[in-house]
């Protein structure tokens, strides 16, 4: 994941003024806070996360045979 350091905030900041990590998510999709320095929390804007989380029909096709070929004796045994 790529983050864009204008959109870090340090907690001490995110909690005295959360309507700018709140722009931030509005205007750059993501705001990141820091805690001693470091990146700890992920704030995320809603509708993202949504499209993000479901996966298309190929997807899980393409995985699911990736898994019965990985597999395939194991199925064979639990076939008979």
């Amino acid at each position: 994941m790529t983050i864009n350091t204008d959109t870090m905030v340090s907690i001490t900041e995110a909690n005295q003024n959360f309507s700018k990590v709140a722009r931030l998510v509005d205007e750059h999709g993501t705001a990141v806070i820091l805690k001693n320095n470091v990146p700890r929390y992920l704030v995320i804007d809603f509708s993202k996360v949504e499209n993000d989380t479901i996966a298309s029909n190929e997807d899980v096709l393409s995985i699911s045979k990736g898994l019965i070929e990985q597999n395939k004796e194991a199925y064979e045994v639990l076939a008979k």
